[in-house]
């Protein structure tokens, strides 16, 4: 009853309710960032949903364009910018998300959407992150974030679906909130991110 239709209808109102609230944080966001950008303050992307079906995740663009001389896109390092780094530290640049929960394609809470190409990388365990939506954030977030290994992750991943239930939603979104206010998790250590997925052989 919970995962079929309370959580769906819970999500689609939260997400409405944030998005009103922080309408003029989204607003100055997305002027601060067209500028930075050169008028793209949206970043989008396909990702795989739930069972594997394909939407446009949107992002704020925390990153520029800038190739080296060769045509080539420079590290994360170098193309995030102040407004960006600023955004991910602070979570912000995850807002347009609500849209994405809105439209069905997320939910609140769940594993998060990751690259296409990783699910022909994912082993059968792993690939059950995708019997549920994916969420703005998860139980891996909650539990290391950027900061452990894919592995590590994935089981979080595996855990969530396993277990999800309206108290582990509840928890999830408290320590959320938890870690935005301190910042924690953001990033590997030496990365603006994290590293690709490999496959697990390669971890």
């Amino acid at each position: 009853m919970y995962n079929s239709f309370i959580k769906p209808f819970l999500d689609k109102l939260v997400a409405l309710m944030i998005l009103i609230i922080l309408a003029p944080v989204f607003l100055v966001s997305f002027v601060l960032l067209a500028f930075a950008n050169d008028g793209k303050p949206f970043f989008l992307q396909l990702r795989p949903g739930k069972n594997g079906k394909l939407f446009k995740i949107i992002k704020f663009k925390t990153m520029n364009d800038k190739k080296d001389v060769h045509g080539n896109l420079l590290p994360d390092n170098q193309r995030l910018t102040k407004v960006g780094k600023f955004l991910r530290k602070t979570s912000m640049d995850e807002l347009p998300q609500l849209i994405n929960v809105i439209k069905g394609d997320m939910s609140m809470v769940g594993p998060r959407p990751l690259l296409p190409e990783y699910i022909a990388l994912y082993t059968p365990e792993q690939a059950k992150r995708h019997k549920v939506k994916p969420g703005i954030t998860g139980w891996a977030q909650v539990n290391g974030r950027n900061a452990i290994s894919w592995e590590e992750k994935f089981q979080l991943d595996v855990w969530y679906v396993e277990h999800q239930s309206f108290v582990l939603d509840l928890k999830i979104i408290f320590r959320t909130i938890k870690k935005v206010f301190i910042s924690e998790g953001i990033s590997q250590q030496g990365q603006a991110t994290t590293t690709a997925f490999k496959g697990s052989s390669n971890e």
